[in-house]
């Protein structure tokens, strides 16, 4: 039985990637996980939007990448320093801050991606999605902090979908090399997806035997940050289940009849 999280979207899925911002869009001073890019996804078509969390100094989940500011806004400032009114002012003429809870309230029939960046946010973000967890996918690089916003999601409404932590991939990778079926099913118990890139340096990930495996075991695979056609057509054609992208509009285009 499936998540509903993935339940009436088919395969391949197409995640928009901190939501969507076209060169235009860029143009008009518009960033990456803004309000105005979840948005845009949205006006897009998609059913899917990734973006990330860290909590600020007055406690509040909001949407962002970086542990701090300097990148995005150019304050140098990190975002477990700043309030959410200074983020508010700092981000309203980049297309406007937005909240985990407003994200979830202002889009009811999107889909959400969520990826816990600290410790700090793993709690408070999982009690924010535990009400709406049957539309929430949820992940980490620290299966640790997975967990932990895992189990806050529970006790507040329901159980998301996770995707493995970095820990997760390495004991599902040496698996699947070692063609040790049983332990690749341990690695991936509680695990609904693998989200990668396609190498890790050297290291090819995402190959046929690779996404074979995780559909084996019940698992999908979806390859970050995609953002050429070519690239888009050719991991679906290895059987990648999703494409986590920054043009969605592109992906959508490519990859729907």
């Amino acid at each position: 039985m499936t998540h509903p999280w993935f339940d009436g979207v088919g395969t391949p899925r197409v995640l928009a990637h901190r939501g969507l911002v076209t060169p235009d869009d860029a143009a008009d001073g518009m960033v990456e996980n803004s309000f105005a890019a979840v948005a845009a996804a949205h006006a897009a078509g998609v059913a899917y939007v990734e973006s990330d969390c860290h909590l600020t100094a007055d406690g509040q989940v909001v949407l962002f990448h970086d542990s701090d500011l300097k990148r995005v806004t150019g304050d140098p400032r990190t975002l477990a320093e700043v309030t959410v009114r200074e983020l508010e002012e700092l981000m309203g003429d980049r297309g406007g801050l937005i909240t985990l809870a407003q994200a979830l309230d202002a889009f009811p029939t999107l889909r959400f991606n969520i990826d816990v960046k600290v410790d700090a946010a793993a709690r408070p973000a999982g009690a924010i999605i535990g009400p709406h967890a049957s539309r929430v996918l949820l992940t980490s690089f620290s299966d640790r902090r997975r967990l932990s916003a895992l189990e806050a999601a529970v006790a507040h409404g329901g159980a998301p979908a996770t995707s493995g932590g970095r820990s997760t991939i390495i004991r599902a990778l040496t698996a699947v090399r070692a063609g040790l079926r049983t332990a690749l099913r341990r690695a991936l118990t509680g695990v609904d997806a693998l989200q990668v890139p396609e190498r890790q340096g050297p290291v090819k990930i995402v190959t046929r035997r690779f996404v074979e495996a995780a559909h084996r075991v019940g698992a999908e695979v979806h390859v970050w940050t995609v953002n050429d056609p070519a690239d888009m057509r050719r991991l679906v054609a290895l059987g990648v289940d999703g494409i986590i992208t920054d043009r969605a509009d592109i992906a959508l285009a490519t990859l729907r009849p």
